[in-house]
């Protein structure tokens, strides 16, 4: 999620519906012992079996902070109670030490009156082993979707009663339009069949926010999925079904914020719960972050700076959370796991990632390699700027001594660099020059394959769009992403050529509606009917290459050479034991003719090599002619 991307329009608040919500919380917090019960438990249930062997316990109900509590076990034990600022929370220590077995936790609460409150607690056994946890890799190709835009498979939860926000209008790119997670599971083959492996799909938890609550970013409740969606148990089939598939689910997470409609911002436990608290209780005007993400490694950054940054609300209707509250911090490294217990998650993607507080994200991905050590994360740090993208790398020789434990990051520079690459009429420093001094950044990466690289996102103007609508640009760029030594993602219907060109920027547009996904459409991409030829033919050319890719441990695991661009044409090279794959980009429209005596020290001299998009030989010798602007890949297996 991008800070300038106009997101705080599209939350817009105004004084007085804050006013009502601070006035709300200051009668909901308000003491009501006499109507005490439990209306919260979260985590809502536990394993055994963590190599953390305490949980803590968040229980709300009103008045509950009077009250006590006992647990009567041999094997696990309340080791402590802790009392919120607010009189209607109790956080519960637990020690569940290994070698405990499946149960129900049976736990006695008693108000200073004797009256007596019971909750059952179940610790369950774990069906997988945390090893058998497999993140995702540069062995994947993600399919990055929007769910609300993607596909509506059930018409009977597009209208939720209670919601804030409720029905559809697909005539207005912020209105909710009706996607859902029945709309995946309906079209998982064709992901599969594309050649995908993985799907990255924004947040499906619940967003009950008045407007615009679509895109997930602002969640109202870390456990519940939108009802707009489905419910827990389809969340858990969609899981299922993908793996039967060999597709993995990465799950969007977001610990820098939460939306402002969330049940605990009309009582907050603490009085340090959210940053900026006290001018949000007091109804002042709130501070938002500066954005200034270089505060988190700049060593001459002001301290007021880097206050800003981190404590300022990301938007008006997302409050900033603070992590150094101790419970706070638990609560979401809990949360986390609990997710991917429950849906036995292949990864997760961390949104806005530097904005939090950064020992508790090095604290939070530690926390979860602890207890899956094969698991990936992806973090999202929208810079161009490699030193910063790659200081979030885990393994980086940071100045500051900071190890972050975070597995991959995406590809913001090299992404940027790509577009301007292609877009850019050829000299000296500019044009396909820009690409290959972008790829030689990889010597600062502690990892470059780990990394995530794309041509777009929910963020940013689709990839068609920023290439002017060009076709072969666009071919040019996912044949490089794709042959790359990195972790690919393509946003849905890249393989169609949506574009948002009429309204570049508008984040409404750019999350357009797949069609086919919706009753009555005209177009059915699912199926290829009703595309135009360019369409079709962009859809058939990803499906070669990510088919191509599946299982290509060339691609996956090869050495990478790339020579210096000359006449607008750059070559790369992945290589592994005898087996060679060829990239070329030609930016020439007239047919040119390269001379092979460049790559000599490749050892490619006099063998077949075969063109996987049209399938025809060609000999590696003297020269070989391109015919047209566009990309070529060459394999000699």
């Amino acid at each position: 999620m991008n800070a300038g991307s106009g997101a705080d329009r599209y939350f817009s608040k105004s004084k007085r519906a804050i006013s009502f919500v601070c006035i709300l919380m200051m009668l909901i917090s308000a003491p009501m012992c006499s109507y005490a019960q439990i209306e919260k438990v979260e985590p809502p249930n536990w394993w055994v079996g963590f190599e953390e062997e305490t949980l803590q316990l968040l229980v709300y109900g009103p008045g509950l902070g009077d009250y006590s509590a006992t647990l009567e076990n041999t094997e696990v034990n309340l080791s402590r109670t802790t009392q919120a600022n607010s009189p209607n929370y109790l956080f519960l220590d637990l020690e569940i030490p290994k070698g405990t077995k499946e149960q129900t936790l049976n736990i006695i609460f008693k108000s200073p009156d004797k009256k007596q409150l019971n909750l059952s607690y179940q610790l369950l056994s774990r069906i997988k082993e945390p090893t058998a946890f497999k993140g995702f890799s540069s062995e994947d190709a993600i399919y990055l979707i929007t769910p609300d835009r993607f596909a509506n498979g059930d018409k009977e939860n597009d209208a939720v009663p209670g919601m804030k926000e409720t029905g559809v209008d697909r005539n207005d790119d912020y209105a909710r339009h009706g996607g859902d997670i029945q709309g995946i599971l309906n079209h998982l083959n064709y992901i599969k069949d594309m050649g995908f492996t993985a799907i990255w799909s924004s947040p499906l938890l619940e967003n009950d926010m008045p407007q615009q609550s679509y895109h997930g970013y602002a969640i109202t409740d870390f456990y519940r999925v939108d009802p707009r969606f489905g419910n827990l148990k389809l969340y858990k089939q969609l899981s299922e079904e993908a793996s039967k598939l060999g597709m993995k689910i990465i799950m969007d997470q977001v610990v820098n914020h939460c939306g402002l409609e969330h049940w605990w911002m009309k009582d907050l436990p603490f009085h340090d719960w959210v940053n900026e608290q006290q001018a949000f209780e007091e109804r002042q005007e709130l501070r938002i972050s500066n954005h200034r993400r270089t505060t988190n490694q700049d060593i001459s950054a002001a301290e007021a700076d880097k206050t800003l940054m981190a404590n300022g609300w990301f938007v008006s209707a997302m409050p900033d959370l603070n992590q150094q509250n101790q419970f706070l911090s638990r609560y979401l490294i809990q949360n986390s796991i609990w997710w991917i217990e429950t849906l036995h998650l292949g990864g997760i993607r961390q949104d806005t990632y530097p904005y939090p507080d950064k020992s508790f994200m090095a604290k939070w991905a530690g926390s979860i390699l602890r207890e899956y050590p094969n698991f990936s994360i992806v973090g999202e740090e929208w810079s161009y700027n490699p030193l910063l993208v790659g200081y979030w790398q885990r393994g980086s020789n940071n100045r500051d001594g900071y190890e972050s434990n975070l597995k991959c990051t995406m590809d913001f520079p090299l992404q940027n660099s790509l577009v301007e690459a292609l877009n850019e009429p050829e000299n000296w420093d500019k044009g396909l020059i820009k690409l290959y001094e972008a790829l030689a950044n990889d010597f600062h990466y502690a990892s470059p394959k780990d990394l995530l690289m794309f041509a777009d996102n929910h963020d940013m103007d689709r990839i068609y769009t920023q290439f002017g609508e060009d076709e072969v640009l666009t071919e040019m760029a996912m044949a490089f992403i794709l042959m790359a030594p990195r972790i690919p993602q393509i946003y849905y219907g890249t393989e169609i050529l949506i574009q948002n060109s009429a309204k570049p920027g508008d984040h409404g547009l750019i999350r357009t509606d797949f069609p086919g996904g919706w009753e009555g459409d005209t177009i059915n991409a699912f199926e290829g009917t009703g595309l135009s030829e360019p369409q079709k033919k962009m859809q058939q050319f990803l499906k070669k290459l990510l088919r191509f890719r599946e299982g290509n441990e060339v691609i996956h695991h090869g050495k990478t050479k790339h020579f210096a661009p000359q006449d607008g044409v750059y070559v790369l090279f992945r290589y592994m034991d005898n087996k060679t794959i060829v990239l070329i980009l030609n930016k020439n429209s007239n047919p040119v003719q390269l001379s092979l005596s460049r790559f000599r020290e490749m050892n490619l001299e006099g063998q077949t090599m075969k063109d996987l998009i049209s399938e025809k030989e060609v000999i590696w010798s003297g020269e070989i002619t391109l015919d047209m602007k566009g990309a070529v890949i060459l394999t000699n297996y």
